[in-house]
């Protein structure tokens, strides 16, 4: 909704700028043309999914590193580790589909491969969060944590779906296919 806010003001600024005929203005248009595609790719939903995805996740490290009151330290540092590691390579995923460097690099299959980290990871995140609600002892820092954990593991199962979805649905064939014309 505010994303779609600022495109909107943007598209209005914009077009008083495309009259304008001189060349300093030219680039301050494409660069502003750039900035409005950028916007519109973060309104995507699956983007949006990435973006949740990556917020949950750091709460649900946070909440679990921060608490002093650890009463059995491996299982904690499992749930960190996996978090840790997940968070990452989320947002290398994010960045790519942002810069869109998944069509640069074409020697790996990237909905191959984001579709197995998605499933691995989420299954390890419901593994640790599940560790965690059990080992918690009342402790509301590590509950928030495993809570965190399981609302992260229900948005990737969501991203999963709906990139198999994408993955396994009815693919345009011809000249008019939108990925060859690219």
């Amino acid at each position: 909704m505010f994303f779609n806010f600022i495109c909107k003001i943007l598209n209005k600024k914009l077009l008083k700028i495309r009259h304008l005929k001189y060349q300093k203005h030219k680039n301050c248009l494409n660069l502003s043309f750039k900035l409005l595609k950028l916007l519109k790719q973060l309104t995507e939903t699956s983007l949006l999914l990435v973006v949740q995805g990556l917020v949950i996740l750091l709460i649900a490290f946070l909440c679990v590193h921060c608490e002093d009151r650890w009463i059995e330290n491996s299982s904690f540092n499992y749930f960190e580790v996996v978090t840790a590691w997940f968070l990452v390579v989320f947002s290398v995923f994010f960045l790519m589909h942002l810069f869109r460097l998944q069509s640069k690099i074409t020697c790996i299959n990237w909905m191959l491969t984001e579709f197995l980290h998605y499933a691995v990871g989420g299954i390890l995140v419901f593994i640790a969060s599940i560790v965690v609600a059990v080992k918690s002892y009342g402790v509301s820092a590590l509950i928030a944590g495993s809570v965190f954990g399981f609302i992260a593991t229900f948005l990737i199962a969501i991203s999963i779906w709906t990139s198999y979805k994408v993955t396994c649905g009815s693919q345009p064939t011809g000249e008019s296919d939108p990925v060859l014309t690219m």
